[in-house]
């Protein structure tokens, strides 16, 4: 089977790759493994330099990897560039902090010494997604290598170029041979790849599906996973929120990566009071946004990663309508070239419909209107996702009890859009996944949290 990389941009063919055999994976990962009794033994200070190296060579290349990303995926290249800085934030965080996040926690007891130590696993297998081709996979493979693991990567298939040199990457940074490898193959081979017995745990970024598919052959195994799936994530406008900031930044989430973010904002839970005011600042930021060559400096919004997702978008807007929304902006396919779609807000959404219910991956904005407050958490919460919520209010305390104890997510932010921080975990609940990344609660995902007792 061949694998093509397209430019959604000009739907051009920027290359094409010969798909592994399952010999040749599973040679690939008996290598891993094998490089995987080496490195384990190195110590903190040795992973700690090649991590820093690493991000010194994305801050040197910075242009020629946001470059990839923007030919195969269509993410905007200012947005490509940024996504490169963070990779080199992560990966130098985890040279600084590594160490420390695992050193051994003393226990006392009545025995002369008794502590837990953290040891690697093994071989860990990745399957991530080509929204953010870089950051998904460094923002776990830096704590997961730090910890002393060896790291085999099934990327998405649409972006190989960017696979193959994530391989290159550990490379020019001096890591030691097969201690990260690519391999170029589909979803079909996944469950071969996670029953190999040198495999000894899966990490996953995509969709509920996909997450329950190898949640199922993983446990099966009886093999660590970690997931972060879709998300469909709720900004609550309350009553006394400043609606000029709110409507903002809510603009601005959406957008991000051209709305194709997994904690991006994508359901605006407003109270009545709020809304008339709300749709219009909304409307008129999304309005403002350029779409066009993904390459250009000036653009905002690119092309969706594939014609087959932005045609999927369509119909999720399209169905939404049908079933009552009203459109304020955008809801169209754009003549010409490319998986473009524009910036779109529908308005007047309710329970029952697909902007109500499903993740929009693509610039897609659904406002959804509420009498109070306390509706407001009600439908943030009514879904089966809970990877991020935001809320906007100018009564802080109010807000933080509310994300507190009320907001059913894994990440809640007040009066700022969702993001991921090397310094705080990551990772939600519900049909979100489980699991966390970054931080150090990242780093001890894929550990032997070993009990140690010396009488």
């Amino acid at each position: 089977m061949v694998i093509r990389s397209i430019n959604p941009f000009n739907s051009k063919t920027i290359s094409e790759y010969t798909e592994m055999t399952p010999e040749e994976v599973d040679t690939i990962i008996l290598e891993t493994h094998k490089a995987f009794l080496h490195w384990r033994s190195t110590t903190f200070d040795y992973r700690a330099e090649r991590l820093s190296k690493m991000s010194t060579i994305l801050i040197k290349e910075k242009q020629n990897y946001a470059t990839l990303i923007t030919r195969e995926m269509g993410k905007p290249i200012t947005e490509s560039k940024s996504e490169i800085e963070k990779c080199a934030w992560v990966c130098q965080y985890y040279a600084d902090n590594g160490q420390r996040f695992l050193q051994d926690e003393i226990i006392i007891t009545e025995f002369s010494q008794s502590f837990v130590t953290f040891q690697p696993l093994g071989v860990i297998v990745a399957i991530m997604p080509w929204n953010f081709p870089f950051w998904q996979v460094l923002r776990f493979a830096a704590a997961a290598i730090t910890a002393g693991n060896t790291i085999v990567l099934k990327h998405a298939s649409n972006i190989p170029g960017c696979a193959l040199e994530l391989e290159n990457l550990f490379s020019k940074a001096g890591f030691p041979s097969h201690t990260f490898r690519t391999l170029l193959t589909t979803s079909n081979s996944m469950e071969s790849i996670i029953e190999n017995r040198f495999v000894r745990g899966v990490t996953l970024t995509g969709s509920v599906e996909a997450g329950k598919a190898v949640a199922r052959k993983a446990g099966e195994m009886l093999k660590k996973t970690v997931l972060e799936l879709g998300g469909n994530d709720a900004y609550i406008i309350m009553n006394n929120a400043d609606v000029e900031i709110a409507a903002c930044t809510c603009a601005r989430s959406r957008l991000i990566n051209s709305g194709q973010s997994c904690i991006g904002a994508k359901r605006f839970v407003v109270v009545k009071s709020q809304k008339k005011r709300f749709e219009e600042l909304l409307t008129k930021h999304m309005k403002e946004a350029t779409m066009g060559d993904p390459t250009d400096e000036r653009t905002t919004v690119g092309p969706l990663a594939r014609r087959d997702l932005r045609d999927n978008l369509h119909g999720q807007v399209q169905q939404s309508i049908n079933q009552g929304a009203r459109c304020l902006l955008g809801g169209f396919i754009p003549e010409g070239p490319g998986a473009f779609y524009p910036p779109t807000v529908l308005t007047d959404v309710k329970r029952g419909m697909a902007a109500y219910h499903e993740e929009m991956f693509g610039p897609v904005a659904a406002v959804i209107p509420v009498k109070d407050d306390v509706e407001a958490i009600a439908m943030a919460n009514d879904s089966q996702f809970g990877l991020g919520a935001a809320l906007f209010t100018t009564d802080i305390e109010k807000g933080r009890k509310i994300a507190i104890n009320e907001l059913e997510a894994g990440n809640c932010f007040i009066n700022d859009f969702v993001q991921s921080d090397p310094r705080l975990p990551f990772g939600g609940i519900k049909e979100s996944g489980y699991g966390r990344e970054l931080s150090h609660y990242g780093i001890k995902e894929f550990v032997n949290i070993k009990t140690i007792v010396i009488k």
